[in-house]
């Protein structure tokens, strides 16, 4: 066999592995099957999360292949600062190959990331017309650039996972993933908050994040906290 059919037989083949994956996204809803499979099958990637991040208080991972991907979007719930918010803002791809230092631009987030796990880390938008909603992130547990094949396909299963995402949001089932990626108590330690300080969900978020910050813990655990009335806020802490 010759190189070149080699290579057109594993051209077909990507091909064939991209078309599946977009109908898998198309499939999602109605088989209830998670959005990150498609990516990994297509991309050469290590693990997956697709993410909300429409606004500070309304953030969750709604799918993570792995603890990994699930432990990336936290950090950027956390810190506020990372690839998925910086794609979804700019509305185009974001890419660190490989994170062997401090990235600028993130220099909180790639300070936590944990370097024997993830090196290469991507991100895609999640947008519908004028709605940006959230980012899909992928990452490679070795150093890796993406081809411009790659890139162009990520891009394409982004558009279709936002029309997903939305769906999802827009049904208003309750359709929240239940699994330990969750955010839920976040949003109700949020909740909680606002009513405490007669402040906005914004403001309630923020001063969740300083709490978490200043005393060395995740938000999820200072939520937990905020939920089981552990921990209250009063006005001296706006």
């Amino acid at each position: 066999m010759g190189h070149d059919e080699v290579r057109h037989r594993a051209t077909v083949t990507s091909r064939e592995a991209f078309a599946a994956a977009r109908r898998a996204i198309d499939n999602s809803w109605q088989l209830k099957t998670s959005l990150c499979t498609p990516f990994l099958a297509t991309l050469p990637v290590t693990g997956a999360s697709v993410s909300v991040l429409s606004t500070p208080a309304a953030q969750a991972t709604m799918f993570a292949s792995d603890d990994t991907a699930a432990l990336l979007d936290e950090l950027q719930f956390d810190l506020g600062e990372g690839p998925g918010w910086d794609a979804m803002q700019s509305r185009q791809p974001v890419f660190d190959g490989d994170v062997d230092g401090t990235d600028p631009r993130w220099p909180l987030f790639t300070d936590a990331v944990p370097r024997n796990l993830v090196r290469g880390i991507f991100a895609f938008p999640l947008v519908v017309g004028e709605l940006e909603i959230g980012a899909v992130d992928l990452y490679s547990s070795l150093p890796r650039e993406l081809s411009l094949e790659n890139i162009a396909d990520a891009t394409t299963l982004a558009c279709a996972t936002a029309w997903q995402v939305l769906r999802r949001i827009l049904a208003d089932d309750d359709t929240e993933p239940e699994n330990s990626y969750s955010r839920r108590e976040v949003h109700q330690a949020t909740g909680m908050v606002l009513a405490q300080l007669d402040v906005t969900a914004n403001d309630a978020i923020l001063l969740l994040r300083a709490h978490a910050f200043s005393s060395g813990r995740s938000v999820r655990e200072i939520a937990n906290d905020v939920v089981a009335r552990r921990l209250e806020f009063g006005p001296g802490d706006t």
